[in-house]
């Protein structure tokens, strides 16, 4: 038979198709209890600014620490630079010295009284030593020379004569060429007696004595004095300060 039904009693039934449907969340019974609410959310532990000290003191102080070692730092430097400054003055101060007391000027100190009264004792004198070097000593100058006789040593006196003059002493007066030398600037308590001479005064050398003619040792009992031992002539006496004098 062509009939499709089956209409056997005993033969199985024909398999159903069921198609499923989702499953649904059944809805929570909260029993008479409200949903719990959402719990907030933890803190989160603070963590130091690792660039920056916890302890506010600690970091007021860090700046100033900074501040001072800069400050000391730099004092340092400007100390250093200080020094070599004062290091380098001194250093020419000392070039300038010796380059003006070889060829310039000498400072010298009067000792005894063979010059009195012009000068005295431990009177402090400028000598100017550029003087004869561009030019020759002169009668009257004050000279400060070498003991002739001894040449470390060093004299204070005036010149009376130079080259090719002829000096002649007698009862302590002093004649050049004849003529009566001008020596009123020896008071009569600081002359001599003594006669000397006459004598022709050799080329290159110089006739000299001291002022206190009484008690003065000089070409009256040393000879003359070469031109090469004349330092220079002095210029100056600036000690004491209230009897400063130019010559």
């Amino acid at each position: 038979m062509s009939d499709s039904h089956n209409d056997d009693p005993f033969s199985p039934p024909d398999p159903q198709r069921f198609e499923s449907e989702p499953l649904q969340p059944e809805p929570l019974q909260s029993h008479g209890h409200e949903p719990p609410a959402s719990l907030p959310p933890a803190p989160l532990p603070e963590v130091p600014d690792p660039l920056l000290p916890s302890d506010p003191a600690a970091a007021m102080a860090a700046p100033n620490e900074r501040l001072a070692l800069d400050g000391t730092s730099l004092w340092l430097n400007r100390l250093g630079e200080e020094l070599v400054a004062w290091l380098k003055t001194l250093a020419s101060a000392a070039v300038y010295a010796t380059l003006i007391v070889t060829f310039g000027f000498q400072v010298a100190r009067v000792e005894g009284m063979s010059m009195a009264p012009t000068l005295q004792d431990q009177d402090r004198l400028i000598v100017n030593k550029l003087a004869y070097r561009i030019g020759d000593p002169k009668v009257g100058d004050i000279v400060m020379l070498y003991y002739p006789l001894k040449p470390e040593k060093s004299f204070v006196k005036r010149i009376i004569a130079e080259e090719g003059d002829q000096v002649r002493i007698v009862d302590g007066r002093v004649f050049r060429n004849d003529v009566p030398l001008d020596d009123s600037f020896v008071p009569s308590e600081y002359r001599s007696h003594d006669d000397w001479g006459p004598q022709v005064i050799p080329e290159g050398y110089y006739f000299v004595m001291g002022d206190h003619r009484n008690n003065s040792s000089d070409s009256r009992h040393w000879g003359f004095v070469p031109k090469k031992y004349i330092i220079g002539k002095v210029q100056l006496r600036w000690w004491p300060m209230g009897h400063a004098k130019v010559f």
